[in-house]
């Protein structure tokens, strides 16, 4: 049994940072892939957007799936799914077939979940905890470990290259998965809620949409406010369904749960912030010096940056299950927001040389492994053992659209700071978005501190 527990925590971390790191590969890719298919940078956009959309709608059917007695067929099947997608994005084909693999590459996004599940059921309850926030921070800092790659392997050997590198490690976990994910324990049942599967991905699709085309904002506001506000009528009718539902895809009865809802609030608004900066300095970095600051860095240097980030974020995700027994989940949360705000300090006043970059840079990551790694107890505290992929799904699906407002939201402030006639904005439109960012992170402080204020009294069942 030690045997088999020594075995199964690898594989769970290596599966869920080769999905997070896979999904990511569309973000250092996109001006590449613009030049090689001949698209517009708009247009290749899509290939980290279609990642994000499909990841969003598929992570809770899976999330579904994985709390039935088919779990380990179902993570079997989507890490296919993934490796098929990976082939497509390698082939010589048309831009829309690598549109197409991209989306299926997304799809393992909605894995993480069910890694915390398997880790939960088959592992020993104090060492189980500690597993499954190591896998909420790979699945974090996977984005900081495939950037630098992928940017490197353009220069050497061109965007297939690139694509070439989640291929590999995609069809390395498939293996790692046949070999090392045992059976979903007897006595377990789920079945997908089709109708409400249906609502919800059309909800999320406007939503992630919305913010993945920030100009849509500021040049068709009244179109824009018209999907916003279908998408909100969708997730309440999503919400109707899921009630009267006697299989739900979400619990939403126990999503509602103070513990639970507090916990989503806090990661939606967080992830705002913490997404909005990883924007800031990704991007003011590889500002060209005519825009009067910025450093002009390569993509693959400036992917360097991004090490600080997933080094500091794995300190900080390994040092937070130590420290948990002493503090409280929530405390852990409200101080991991507040060491993120205090990388906006530091980006605000302090970026005329590359050096306070990579600080910042390495505050927000030690500030997000510790979100990531405390997020989850808050959760499965109050949650079955037969509901955490399900109820950690839901909050990745909070965490991705929290992500994609964020950069949607660095791109209209930076959108509105660019002069007419300029093509990059003003440096003072990056201290503005900043200042943004600290009040996000300042509202998840405030709310992982109330959570605090009321411990949950019940025990893990």
């Amino acid at each position: 049994m030690r045997s088999e527990a020594r075995l199964l925590v690898p594989a769970l971390t290596f599966i869920a940072l080769t999905v997070a790191a896979v999904a990511s590969l569309g973000t250092p890719l996109i001006t590449s892939v613009a030049t090689s298919f001949h698209v517009s940078l708009d247009s290749a956009q899509w290939t980290l957007t279609v990642a994000l959309l499909s990841g969003a709608v598929a992570t809770p059917v899976l999330g579904r799936l994985g709390a039935g007695p088919h779990r380990r067929a179902t993570i079997l099947v989507t890490l296919a799914v993934v490796v098929t997608g990976s082939a497509l994005t390698v082939l010589p084909l048309p831009f829309a077939w690598l549109l197409a693999g991209r989306a299926a590459q997304g799809v393992g996004l909605g894995l993480t979940a069910l890694m915390m599940g398997v880790a939960r059921d088959h592992l020993p309850e104090e060492r189980s905890a500690a597993v499954i926030a190591l896998i909420s921070v790979v699945s974090i800092i996977g984005a900081g470990v495939g950037y630098p790659l992928a940017a490197l392997l353009v220069e050497l050997g061109g965007v297939r290259a690139a694509y070439g590198l989640g291929l590999v490690v995609t069809a390395a976990a498939l293996l790692t998965a046949w070999r090392s994910i045992p059976e979903a324990p007897e006595g377990r049942s789920a079945r997908v809620n089709v109708k409400g599967a249906v609502v919800l991905a059309a909800s999320l699709v406007l939503v992630l949409f919305l913010a993945g085309e920030p100009s849509l904002w500021s040049r068709h506001l009244a179109v824009a406010v018209g999907f916003a506000v279908v998408a909100a009528v969708l997730l309440c009718v999503w919400v109707v369904i899921e009630l009267r539902s006697t299989t739900p895809l979400v619990d939403v009865r126990a999503v509602r749960h103070p513990a639970v809802a507090g916990a989503n609030l806090a990661m939606f608004v967080g992830g705002i912030g913490m997404y909005l900066l990883l924007t800031l300095i990704t991007r003011y970095a590889q500002t060209p010096h005519g825009a009067g600051y910025g450093f002009g860095l390569t993509t693959f240097v400036a992917g360097l940056v991004l090490i600080p980030f997933s080094v500091l974020g794995f300190v900080g995700g390994r040092l937070t299950p130590r420290v948990r027994t002493r503090i409280a989940d929530p405390l852990l949360l409200a101080g991991s927001a507040v060491v993120v705000g205090g990388g906006f300090a530091l980006f605000a006043a302090a970026r005329s040389d590359l050096v306070e970059l990579f600080v910042a840079m390495g505050v927000l990551g030690f500030g997000v492994g510790g979100f990531s790694a405390a997020m989850p107890g808050v959760i499965l505290a109050v949650i079955p053992k037969s509901e955490t992929s399900s109820a950690m799904s839901f909050n990745y699906v909070v965490r991705s659209v929290g992500y994609s407002l964020g950069s949607a939201v660095g791109g209209l402030i930076l959108a509105a700071g660019t002069r007419p006639g300029h093509l990059f904005p003003d440096d003072s439109a990056y201290t503005a978005a900043a200042l943004v960012g600290i009040g996000a992170m300042a509202i998840t402080t405030l709310t992982s501190l109330a959570l605090a204020r009321r411990r949950p009294s019940e025990a893990n069942p």
